[in-house]
């Protein structure tokens, strides 16, 4: 106790804000414009009461204090108002490290533990033409005892994955929030079982600077950041800059943090609610220093902008036509050569694909997803909004992007797996304990014939056909193509298109159904071993006329009203034909004329067709598609 009274105190400095180590101890720094008083309080290890509190000094905006021998492993938070509030640049949280175990109060960690041995590690720099993103969800890739893993749910669990990850062949994971969330925040329940949900998927961040107590430490992720990286893997987080989980910053200035309306309430441009107030320069100097922080501390190599669309509202939820946030972004020297990917849309009906600002900003390309289902599924009239899509869309993004800037997806964590989008019809997410008002209602998806699990051989067969198909569009089509954890093998929510709550095994990777399906997961990887193979896939420029050729039923025919797409890529030495039948009767295709005989690669009919040499006609079955080499 007496150790806490003798602590001695100086003015301090009013920068960097947070904590940050000086020779006699500790500075602390706080940004709170509207504050009569603020304090620092110092906590013991595992105490929620304050052993030491001092008031901090005011410098126009900024509280500030210096605190002499603080002692090593203690924690500090704010006072303002009466409430203790986490610091919102704390490196490292006292967050229990079991999931379901809300910490109260939130601390930060005086000197976090940011020792650690990179070996040399930096971020790797693939090339963006070269990248096969996976979406995934740390906990879910190994929580399930299926996993067979020491540290499952962990990134260390991960680290004991990643030669299953090399062997798939992505070479870039796309991880589902890692910041600290409150999974207990859900207060539904199922409404079959009883069971408590949770927020699972984490898009409600408490901290923007450490990780995940439940995940692992700071060293930990580090571990698997290197671990990865040794690998030829990317780490590209999933970051929430729109809205937040933990009422520090209505506290610290509601004004500055937060989009309001004409009467001081909040706006709901996320469906959250507590839409952040991106644009304002207080606000984007803290996301500059969370995505630095991360770069350079963390060596993470890319971010995923959860609904960036709000990075394009002004003060008052105006769309502005340059967003300072953005510039800010794209002109940060330390995020030159990072991978920076907008999901270019907010919940307010703000739908940006094709034209989110930012020439260094990829896109999450939403139209993509929309025109290869309605085409694959076998609607009429996408045969041109399908061929688009195939060539990186360069209706929306020549002139704009690079090609590979248009992030090609089927299936993502919010929607149906890609086995559901082949099995149901409808959602269905009474599980839930929302009455299935959640989730999207408009996914275009087909359930073949039946609604969910069935028996009938032929059903089940389209269904493995129509997966194939998709897998082979997005792999085929110019532009980045991401997959979704678990579609591999045909992992199912047994129609469930909204798992954000569900912790159990509609989200967890399902390692023994994976070996229940060897011949998907085969066709898997050699469909990324061959797009890692042939070269003009992974394309720096848009194509042009010379190196495609759009056919039909003949050479140079295409019938754009018909349900049938065939074309030519041309590269320097050899040619790929690549055709869709997406009618439920066959096509009789005549192939093009080739200088070389066409050598069949895949066709989704066939499980493991032979690679052989084909004469001048094809017989392509409903519901499937061609990939032949030349």
């Amino acid at each position: 106790m007496n150790e806490w009274k003798s602590l001695q105190t100086a003015p301090g400095a009013r920068t960097p804000l947070g904590t940050s180590p000086t020779e006699k101890g500790a500075n602390f720094a706080l940004y709170a414009p509207k504050a009569d008083q603020a304090f620092l309080g110092l906590f013991a290890t595992g105490e929620s009461a304050p052993s030491a509190e001092f008031p901090l000094q005011r410098d126009g905006d900024i509280w500030h204090v210096e605190v002499e021998n603080v002692p090593q492993n203690c924690f500090y938070a704010f006072r303002l108002q009466g409430e203790w509030i986490l610091d919102p640049f704390a490196k490292e949280l006292n967050a229990s490290p079991n999931w379901g175990e809300k910490t109260t109060p939130l601390l930060g960690k005086v000197f976090p533990s940011l020792d650690f041995d990179w070996e040399g590690d930096r971020p790797l720099h693939l090339p963006f033409e070269t990248l096969i993103l996976y979406e995934m969800h740390v906990r879910g890739f190994t929580q399930d005892p299926s996993s067979g893993v020491e540290h499952p749910g962990t990134f260390l669990g991960v680290i004991e994955k990643i030669p299953y990850l090399q062997k798939l062949g992505i070479n870039a994971v796309e991880l589902l929030p890692i910041f600290p969330f409150d999974e207990t925040a859900n207060t539904f329940k199922n409404p079959n079982t009883g069971d408590k949900l949770y927020n699972y998927w984490g898009y409600s961040t408490q901290n923007f600077f450490s990780p995940m107590a439940p995940y692992g430490s700071i060293s930990e992720f580090k571990e698997m950041v290197k671990a990865l990286h040794r690998a030829g893997i990317e780490v590209i987080l999933d970051v929430v800059y729109n809205h937040v989980g933990i009422n520090a910053f209505h506290l610290i200035d509601k004004e500055t943090y937060f989009i309001l309306d004409e009467n001081g309430n909040h706006t709901n441009y996320t469906g959250c609610g507590n839409t952040i107030n991106c644009n304002h320069p207080v606000v984007i100097d803290f996301i500059l220093s969370s995505l630095h922080y991360f770069v350079e501390e963390m060596h993470v190599d890319g971010f995923r902008f959860d609904l960036a669309s709000i990075f394009t509202r002004g003060l008052k939820g105006e769309v502005l036509e340059t967003p300072p946030l953005i510039d800010a972004i794209t002109n940060c020297p330390s995020l030159t050569n990072t991978k920076l990917i907008a999901e270019a849309w907010d919940c307010a009906g703000l739908y940006q694909v094709g034209s989110f600002p930012g020439i260094q900003f990829a896109e999450w390309n939403g139209k993509f997803r929309d025109a290869t289902r309605r085409f694959l599924k076998g609607s009429d009239e996408q045969a041109g909004a399908f061929a688009a899509a195939l060539c990186a869309s360069p209706d929306l993004y020549e002139g704009k992007k690079a090609p590979y800037q248009s992030i090609n997806f089927i299936t993502a964590h919010d929607g149906f797996t890609l086995n559901d989008l082949v099995s149901y019809n409808e959602k269905h997410n009474e599980d839930n304990g929302e009455d299935s008002r959640d989730g999207n209602s408009y996914n275009e998806s087909w359930n073949c014939g039946v609604e969910g699990p069935t028996d009938n051989p032929e059903i089940r067969s389209l269904r493995e056909r129509q997966m194939r198909n998709f897998l082979l569009a997005l792999t085929v089509a110019i532009g980045t193509p991401m997959f979704l954890m678990g579609d591999e093998y045909g992992h199912s929510r047994d129609g469930n298109n909204n798992g954000y709550c569900q912790d159990n095994q509609k989200n967890y990777f399902l390692w023994d159904v994976l070996g229940k399906h060897p011949d998907r997961l085969a066709f898997f990887q050699n469909l990324l071993n061959l797009r890692k193979k042939i070269s003009f896939l992974q394309r720096k420029k848009f194509l042009a006329e010379k190196d495609i050729t759009w056919h039909g039923l003949k050479p140079n025919t295409p019938d754009w009203g018909s349900r049938l797409i065939a074309y030519t890529l041309h590269g320097d030495e050899e040619d790929l034909f690549i055709a869709f039948n997406a009618h439920f009767e066959p096509a009789l295709l005549s192939l093009p004329p080739s200088e070389k005989k066409w050598k069949r690669l895949v066709d989704t009919f066939l499980e493991n067709p032979p690679e052989e040499q084909l004469d001048r006609e094809y017989f392509l079955h409903p519901h499937s598609s061609l990939l032949l080499l030349s």
